[in-house]
């Protein structure tokens, strides 16, 4: 059996975890949602979509959000890249979301000014949007520039 070539775009920085499954016009043709644990969920899912489909690229959001959840995605992802010889690209969260704010730790959140500028504060009286899988891919707004993006406060420039 000959098995469609496809797109894939992992959001896994937040509950619920969101795959894409993009055809070769970059056409979102299924989604996958669960609220399960990354890490008993990413296998799962994979094995489906590996048996069903050939993968041509691999997208996903490399922060910020849950720090254990971006490791985790990351290192599963890059396997998949080596393994299977596909390239990894990534970009940053606030493209899903509406460029709200995304949950940190606690009752902190991550913000993104217009400059592209990523800081953490606590929540004031933004409205938060839920990540969506868009219904067409900008593939521009990824890069190979795929390591963990944390932003952790201690370490950021």
């Amino acid at each position: 059996m000959h098995k469609s070539s496809v797109y894939v775009l992992v959001i896994s920085i937040s509950s619920p975890i969101l795959i894409g499954i993009y055809d070769k016009e970059y056409n979102l043709i299924k989604k996958y949602e669960s609220s399960e644990k990354t890490t008993e969920i990413l296998p799962k899912l994979f094995k489906e979509i590996l048996d069903k489909y050939s993968l041509k690229k691999l997208f996903f959001v490399n922060g910020p959000g849950s720090y254990m959840a971006i490791k985790i995605n990351y290192l599963f992802l890059k396997t998949l890249s080596i393994v299977y010889g596909i390239e990894l690209l990534a970009t940053s969260g606030f493209y899903f979301n509406q460029n709200t704010p995304i949950k940190a730790l606690g009752k902190k959140y991550f913000y993104q000014d217009n400059k592209g500028k990523v800081y953490i504060d606590l929540l004031n009286n933004n409205k938060i949007e839920d990540f969506v899988l868009p219904a067409n891919l900008d593939i521009s707004i990824f890069s190979n520039d795929n390591l963990p993006s944390y932003n952790l406060p201690a370490v950021q420039n």
